[in-house]
């Protein structure tokens, strides 16, 4: 019973807590809360069961669930996972479990804040279950609305122009997808459905046409990637971001970079890759060199501020690059380092926001430069602050190492299966040269996080910092999961790479084929 409905249970128990939350007086501050924290633990514990029944031999769909739901326009209710979005159904269930535990002392609207926050576990769970283009769509709007909230009330100084340019830049790329949508119902193979299992399995839909002087399949590719990469974010759509994050309350900078810069390279993954293998063929040398430049853009850019939050969120632009360089690629290893890349940045930057939290909590300021030595007033704080910039550095033995190694592998190797632009680049080693550029990232990443580390925890320490609180036990619980997961992902990484590798091997064998 539960293996049926395991994936319908994982996103609405949210949307069940937040129904208990909008019930409880407002005055029970603690009720509230832990109701919250029961609502994100329930689906945790699924994701463990789900970790351990997922099928890693089976290429398809699992935990299948279908009923119909409006036929006169053949839109089903269906759920279901396969190696590609079962990671990211699992780290969302683990994010939102520690950000409820790091939102404790939220004193402000309680009440507003956990509803919201569980609608948005909600929308977040549904867009990596679902498997109808309509209900896709609405889980994907449905976290619209929460996050802009959650940004714009308990957000810092600057919160109404964050929340404003975030709703504003989100709902443009939806419009985007909405009309990619129509266009795949109205246009694509009869009988008109919504089903992506079955656009998926055909490949090449809306190969017939002409629009706006390219093929019909190349227009509705181009569309839905591009409400795709502001999620991303890719550069130049990428403003929003920094924005969000600086003036985000702590929890929120957490799922918006550990899962929701996620869901525009998924989107990709389920969507538009295997709708559209031509397209995105064509179109992968140009992903390729808009990957390079956000590697760089983004590491120069967070190497330049002097907000540690603002760094950290510029880094989410450098790093989601190397997702975006391994979907081009195409290969089994650019791919399987891409998805990998997107849980193992969940984790770490995680990770970093959580700790920002934590001195902005005391200090009460981000600056990078108002700190120094902080290693001998915070040792524990300093400890697994260490971890947290080593893997998101990439050093060997962390988790980030191997996503960027496995990207950069099957980016260098790629042109022999990708020609783009009808074959504009033919015989220009394209790939071995954004290969090359990408390489450098590694550098600049480690060099402003260096950087950081010294002038935020080496040093004399200044007096005014002499009282500061080492990190507490609550702190901890929220940071001590993650450290792990680095850790042992970057010594051992099979029980994540195992979930997606058989997946990965045919998705990988489909596009190279061209579908």
């Amino acid at each position: 019973m539960l293996s049926s409905h395991i994936l319908s249970w994982m996103t609405f128990t949210p949307l069940l807590g937040a129904v208990i939350v909008l019930m409880i007086p407002k005055c029970f501050e603690k009720a509230i809360k832990i109701v919250s924290l029961i609502t994100t633990a329930i689906p945790l514990t699924m994701a463990v069961y789900l970790f351990q029944h997922f099928d890693r031999d089976q290429v398809g769909m699992q935990f299948m669930e279908r009923h119909q739901w409006i036929p006169s326009f053949n839109i089903q209710y269906i759920m279901g996972t396969d190696g590609i979005s079962v990671t990211m159904l699992m780290l969302t269930a683990l994010l939102s479990f520690l950000c409820v535990i790091a939102s404790w002392n939220i004193g402000k609207k309680v009440k507003g804040y956990f509803f919201l926050f569980l609608l948005l576990e909600t929308g977040m769970m549904g867009v990596f279950a679902a498997l109808d283009l309509f209900l896709f769509y609405i889980f994907w709007e449905v976290m619209l609305l929460p996050m802009y909230f959650l940004i714009g009330i308990w957000g810092g100084a600057r919160r109404e122009y964050a929340a404003i340019k975030f709703f504003i830049y989100t709902l443009v790329g939806s419009v985007f997808m909405l009309l990619g949508f129509l266009a795949i119902y109205f246009w694509g193979p009869s009988p008109h459905s919504f089903d992506m299992i079955v656009l998926g399995s055909q490949g090449g839909i809306l190969s017939q046409g002409i629009l706006f002087g390219l093929p019909m399949s190349k227009v509705v590719f181009l569309a839905l990637f591009f409400g795709f990469a502001i999620k991303v974010p890719m550069f130049p759509f990428h403003t929003w971001l920094p924005d969000a994050h600086v003036e985000a309350p702590t929890a929120v900078s957490v799922i918006l970079a550990g899962v929701l810069l996620k869901m525009g390279v998924y989107g990709v993954f389920r969507i538009c890759y295997p709708f559209f293998p031509d397209a995105a063929q064509w179109f992968a040398p140009i992903l390729a060199i808009l990957a390079v430049i956000n590697i760089l853009y983004g590491g120069l850019c967070a190497m330049n501020q002097k907000d540690i939050k603002k760094l950290v969120a510029y880094s989410s632009v450098s790093h989601m690059g190397y997702c975006l360089l391994g979907l081009a690629a195409m290969t089994f290893m650019g791919l399987e380092g891409s998805l990998f890349q997107m849980f193992t940045h969940g984790t770490s930057t995680a990770m970093l926001f959580l700790l920002v939290g934590v001195i902005y909590d005391r200090a009460h300021t981000r600056g990078v430069n108002d700190f120094g030595g902080l290693a001998s007033a915070m040792p524990k704080y300093t400890f697994v602050a260490m971890i947290a910039f080593f893997a998101s550095m990439g050093l060997p033995g962390l988790s980030g190492f191997i996503s960027e190694v496995f990207v950069l592998l099957g980016s260098f190797h790629a042109d022999a299966h990708v020609i783009g632009f009808d074959q504009a680049f033919r015989g220009q080693n394209i790939f071995i040269i954004c290969t090359i550029f990408a390489a450098l990232g590694v550098v600049i990443t480690a060099a402003y996080l260096l950087w950081t580390i010294q002038r935020v925890f080496l040093g004399s320490l200044p007096e005014k910092w002499s009282t500061l609180k080492d990190i507490n036990t609550r702190e901890l619980i929220t940071l001590v999961p993650l450290a792990f997961l680095a850790i042992a992902l970057g010594i051992y990484p099979m029980p994540i790479l195992d979930l997606f590798h058989k997946t990965l091997s045919h998705f990988s064998q489909f596009l190279t084929a061209g579908g």
